[in-house]
């Protein structure tokens, strides 16, 4: 039976006054108290709903409650076991919680209870919904100016072991071989002993990261001949085919080795591939197959993380600004930077928090990501692509007209002929006359020909070419330095939430994951803000006008007077809450 509490309407009496006014205030200006004003009311608890019943079943734990925890969980970095003692004792997370009662059922959450609602968030992909309305609901409250934002990703690693080649064919083999002996044992028993011996035994297993490097190579051979064989052997057995690890190993079989089939009565062989023909996408481990190879990185995930930024170098200023993450993916580490852009601006402009200009490395500024986001009215500030030759003249050097047309020469000379070809290319030819005597010949890409010196180039070439000279401009490099600061989102990331190394494997855990870190910076950095702002730990209501912001406290005007009343009455913890009415 669902059960969930309102955590809008505000209580009579405040069951938290018996904590006093100073730590009342810590808890009101900290963390929790963010998090309970702007944060817990808007869970997605409706999208749990569906799997629960109204009015059949025992009860379940205050879904809101439940909900939030797991957020706090990610937000301290904590086990199973310690979020459970966190959400019993911890007063911080009682009131950001909104937890008032005493009793085990208010106070108390089993280990499996966080378990299932984890595993229900992750299967319904609610780790997304939770970071779209957080950071919806931030933005409004603080008026985040999302108009400046930046791009970059961050390397993380799944709670997988690292594997060479060898031990990625020796490890696929072990698994299988174990898979095999749980389901299939009459068929387990036909496998050779002294191959069963070599991959089954711990000890024997072991003694293949023992293998000294001058005989890697023989040894490497012989694992992909064992796979090999396996993987023929049981190619015509429907249930073994039907089983994961087999699966496995005709992936590593298909990523790491190339098979040359029977021929002119010549048997099937197997030949290792070279380390440079394998792809970047293939199995990295057994055990994380969703996870990849980054020959920058290394092997595991990516996370793409968008933000805002301040643009000022008044500290105070930036002091008082939010910058708020407002877009995070999760990828495998073999994809690149590229494809990450466009899909970034779609999702932020879903939710009415796109910018107009976005800084990002040179992997994301292609041009053709450049000109979409063009199309969609966001300018993306970001070097291009490539290095020019050195003491050569370059595209840009040549006047040219707003549509990308060339007019005139470095030197000042108009062409004597212009060409518009098809797909945006074009020809312009000079005068030999002026080109034979000209002081940049040997520098400059102009070609001569029968007639005339000419010049061919399209309009994709142009443009880089004006990138690059833009990149040399004060006005790019004053705004490309702000780019540089999402390195610190990351390292902070890591210290306060541990997302570079996590304690799951797979993509939508790793995902799950990553998402509610993001949050858990969203809100320390939201509570640093209001801090600076000096804005009161209690619900407030802004109204905009145009000259400033009016800030209205709720408890100086209505909830003081009704404290003297409560010193008349036994408070009752548990008791439900009444909406309070206030007369015109």
């Amino acid at each position: 039976m669902i059960h969930t509490r309102d955590h809008q309407t505000p209580y009579l009496f405040d069951p938290w006054d018996y904590l006093g006014p100073k730590r009342k205030t810590l808890l009101s200006e900290s963390w929790a108290g963010l998090f309970r004003e702007h944060i817990l009311a808007e869970l997605p608890v409706q999208k749990l709903a569906h799997f629960f019943t109204e009015d059949f079943g025992r009860p379940t734990k205050e879904l809101y409650a439940s909900l939030g925890a797991l957020i706090l969980q990610q937000m301290h970095d904590l086990t199973d076991e310690e979020t459970v003692s966190q959400f019993s004792f911890n007063i911080q997370w009682h009131y950001a919680l909104d937890i008032p009662g005493e009793s085990d059922e208010s106070k108390y959450l089993s280990p499996k209870t966080l378990w299932k609602l984890r595993h229900l968030v992750t299967k319904e992909k609610l780790d997304v919904e939770l970071f779209n309305r957080t950071t919806e609901t931030l933005a409004k409250a603080f008026h985040v100016d999302t108009s400046k934002q930046r791009l970059d990703s961050v390397h993380i690693r799944s709670n997988m072991r690292r594997l060479g080649r060898i031990g990625i064919f020796s490890k696929s083999i072990n698994t299988f071989l174990i898979n095999l002996k749980r389901r299939h044992l009459e068929i387990f028993e036909t496998i050779e002993k002294e191959l069963v011996d070599r991959y089954l035994t711990e000890k024997a297993l072991s003694c293949f990261s023992l293998v000294k490097p001058s005989e890697s190579g023989k040894t490497l051979e012989m694992v992909a001949r064992d796979l090999f064989a396996l993987v023929r052997r049981f190619r015509d057995h429907e249930e073994v085919k039907s089983l994961h690890s087999y699966n496995t190993l005709l992936r590593v079989l298909k990523d790491q080795c190339s098979v040359t089939e029977e021929k002119d009565d010549q048997p099937a062989a197997v030949e290792v591939k070279p380390p440079k023909e394998v792809r970047s996408d293939s199995l990295q481990n057994p055990s994380d197959p969703d996870a990849g190879y980054s020959g920058h990185k290394g092997q595991g995930y990516q996370a793409q993380v968008m933000e805002t930024y301040c643009d000022s170098d008044d500290e105070s200023i930036r002091a008082k600004t939010l910058n708020l993450i407002t877009h995070v993916e999760i990828e495998s580490a073999c994809i690149g930077d590229v494809h990450a852009l466009i899909p970034a601006l779609d999702s932020t402009k879903e939710r009415e928090l796109a910018p107009t200009e976005l800084l990002a490395d040179s992997l994301y500024g292609s041009d053709d990501n450049s000109e979409r986001a063009k199309e969609m009215g966001v300018d993306v500030i970001s070097p291009a692509m490539g290095t020019p030759k050195a003491n050569t003249l370059n595209l840009s050097d040549f006047k040219q007209s707003e549509t990308g047309v060339i007019t005139a020469c470095p030197q000042g000379h108009a062409p004597v002929k212009t060409r518009s070809g098809k797909k945006q290319k074009h020809g312009v030819a000079f005068s030999s006359e002026h080109c034979n005597v000209c002081p940049c010949k040997d520098q400059c890409p102009v070609k001569a020909g029968k007639k005339n010196h000419y010049l061919h180039y399209d309009i994709k070439a142009m443009r880089i070419a004006n990138r690059r000279a833009m990149e040399h401009s004060p006005e790019f490099k004053e705004k490309y330095r702000w780019r540089s600061g999402i390195e610190a989102t990351f390292s902070e990331m890591d210290k306060k939430t541990g997302v570079k190394r996590l304690r799951v494997r797979g993509l939508s855990a790793v995902s799950y994951f990553a998402r509610l870190k993001a949050i858990a910076v969203n809100i320390f950095r939201a509570t640093a803000v209001r801090k600076a702002l000096g804005l009161p730990g209690e619900a407030f209501v802004v109204i905009k006008s145009d000259i400033r912001y009016a800030i209205f406290v709720f408890k100086e005007l209505f909830m003081k007077p009704m404290g003297l009343l409560a010193n008349f009455f036994t408070p009752a913890i548990d008791q439900p809450r009444y909406e309070l009415k206030i007369a015109a």
